[in-house]
Formats: C-alpha cells, sequence, structure tokens
C-alpha cells in the first residue's frame, strides 16, 4: 500500500495552484460533500476539495446534478469546511444560480461564501456566463471556471458523451478558456473532451487546468470520491481509475453486524458496562 507523504503542508490557494503550474507540479483534486470524509481526504495531502453538485447524485440520489439548491449547497459547503485545513475547498455553484442574471449570480456566489467559509466557486460554461463570472470576480471571489462537458446542461446536450470531437466545438471550447482566463479565473475543469484538445488548452493557459475524462495533458486531476473508492458501483466510464472496493467492504462489515446481532454474539462481555 502506497502513501503519499505532503512535502508541503502550507494552506493551499489559488497562489498556491498557480506556482504548482509553473513548477510542473500536478494538482490532486477530489469531491467530498460531509465532515467526516472531508477529514480524510485533507489529511491524505489531497490539493483541493471541490464540494461538488454531484452530491444531486451521489449523496441525494437525482439522476441528475440539477435538483441541487443554494442551500444545500451551503449546506454540504460548510460541512465539508470544517473538517478541512490545507486543502483549498472550492464550491459548485448551483443550477438556477449565476446562468442569465449576474445580479443573482453575484448575491449566490456572496451566500456561498460568507455561509460556508468556502474558498472558492465554481460555474460551468464559457461565454454565455462570463457576465457572472466578472462580477462574481469583481467582489474578489477566486472562480473556477468548467468546460466541456457541462452536467447542468445535460437536458440541452442529451447525451453524456464525449465534448468537443468536432473541430468548430473544440475551438469555441479554446476561445471559451482564454475568456475564462482574461475575466480571472484561477482554474479550469475541463470534462470529457480528447485528450489531445485538453493538452493544447492546458499549454497555451497560463491558469491550471483540472481534467476529468481528459487526458493526462491537464494540470491535475478530478475524481468523485464515492466513484473512486467503489462506493458508487453503477457508474464505470473509462476515465474512472477505482483505487479501493469501499462498496463490497461495508456490504461485508454490514452482514457481519446483522448476524452478530441476530445470534446474540453482539454486543458480548467485553462491550457492555
Amino acid at each position: 500500500m502506497s502513501t503519499y507523504t505532503v512535502q508541503d503542508d502550507r494552506k493551499v490557494t489559488t497562489r498556491r495552484l498557480a506556482e504548482m503550474k509553473a513548477k510542473g507540479e500536478k494538482i490532486a483534486m477530489l469531491t467530498a460533500y460531509d465532515y467526516s470524509m472531508a477529514r480524510l481526504v485533507d489529511e491524505s495531502g489531497m490539493d483541493v476539495i471541490l464540494v461538488g453538485d454531484s452530491a444531486s447524485n451521489v449523496m441525494a440520489g437525482n439522476t441528475t446534478t440539477l435538483p441541487m439548491t443554494l442551500d444545500q449547497m451551503i449546506y454540504h459547503a460548510s460541512s465539508v469546511v470544517k473538517g478541512t485545513k490545507r486543502a483549498l475547498v472550492v464550491c459548485d455553484m448551483p443550477f438556477g444560480t449565476y446562468q442569465g442574471n449576474s445580479i443573482e449570480a453575484l448575491a449566490s456566489a456572496i451566500r456561498i461564501m460568507k455561509e460556508s467559509n468556502a474558498e472558492a466557486v465554481k460555474l460551468e460554461g464559457g461565454e454565455d456566463i462570463i457576465e457572472s463570472v466578472k462580477r462574481i470576480l469583481s467582489a474578489g471571489i477566486p472562480v473556477m471556471g468548467h468546460l466541456g462537458l457541462t452536467p447542468q446542461s445535460i437536458n440541452k446536450f442529451g447525451t453524456y458523451n464525449v465534448r468537443a470531437r468536432e473541430e468548430a466545438e473544440a475551438n469555441r471550447l479554446i476561445a471559451d478558456a482564454k475568456l475564462l482566463e482574461d475575466a480571472g479565473c484561477f482554474a479550469i475543469v475541463l470534462e470529457k473532451i480528447p485528450a489531445k484538445l485538453a493538452a493544447r488548452v492546458s499549454a497555451e493557459l497560463t491558469i491550471p487546468t483540472i481534467g476529468i475524462g481528459a487526458g493526462n495533458g491537464c494540470d491535475g486531476q478530478v475524481l468523485v470520491l464515492q466513484d473512486m473508492l467503489g462506493i458508487n458501483k453503477g457508474f464505470s466510464p473509462r476515465f474512472l481509475r477505482r483505487y479501493a472496493d469501499l462498496g463490497n467492504v461495508i456490504t461485508d462489515a454490514l452482514g457481519s453486524y446483522i448476524t452478530d446481532v441476530k445470534s446474540g454474539d453482539f454486543p458480548n462481555e467485553k462491550e457492555q458496562y
């Protein structure tokens, strides 16, 4: 079993991420949605914890990310922040809190920062949401972009297939990435796009890129915690590497508990007062 030893235990900031890209040091990012798991993720040496609206899927059982509310995201982010000391905590802005209304976007971002103590927000989209990005940044709130497959727009796409395979869409993505960088975003997530395109975007930007299903040419990688630990068994895309099989470990433990309770073996004499 291999363990990662943190070489630099300073608090991770947006500036630190820029330094990591400049040095060629890869950025490790993972989701978390509650205090207990955030504490473990942070203590592992993770650079960034994303409080993703993927909580809609893995925590609430919804089929898309769209049902997540601002109050729910603030609740999850607040729980994660309490369990985090070193990692940068980024909170997704949920669907409907920033699209089409930059004033509402700023109000939503301020609520996230004030009520959860998260350190940055993440928005999906490029030119179509740039006014919201700029307004949020004008308040001194760090913004992480998100291009490629944008799950909040799944009903527009109609599929979770790889994005930007065609030249026109690839060119739009490159333009959007540069637009987000010019606006002041500190990093951009690139989701489910061709590896060569992601490598090109990463090379042309001065801010870090974080890939998920975008190849190893990005400056960092992100996965959903429950997916990589094998807790979510029904999701197996090509880009996912399972680092544990906790789903079966948990199932076996629960079965043993039930057996011991039913048989009267638990609690034994040493486990009572």
